[in-house]
């Protein structure tokens, strides 16, 4: 169950509130006694890196093609 401040108290114990909210609790902020918003922690990212590819190719790929070769592609 999430526990309720008002405005006042939230603005005054901001640091200790983010420190509950890390540790998993949530927090409601009401104002004269009505819940306005809810504090919650942010879920941390996703590593969305799917893997590291190494790549070496000879010099000769980054030349141009011959005419003949380029013609073969029309």
């Amino acid at each position: 169950m999430a526990a309720t401040v008002n405005v006042h108290e939230a603005k005054s114990r901001l640091s200790e509130l983010l420190v509950r909210v890390e540790q998993g609790e949530e927090i409601v902020i009401a104002r004269a006694g009505k819940p306005i918003a809810q504090l919650t922690a942010v879920s941390p990212p996703r590593d969305r890196t799917f893997g590291v590819m190494q790549l070496s190719v000879p010099e000769s790929f980054l030349e141009d093609l011959p005419e003949s070769e380029l013609s073969a592609w029309e």
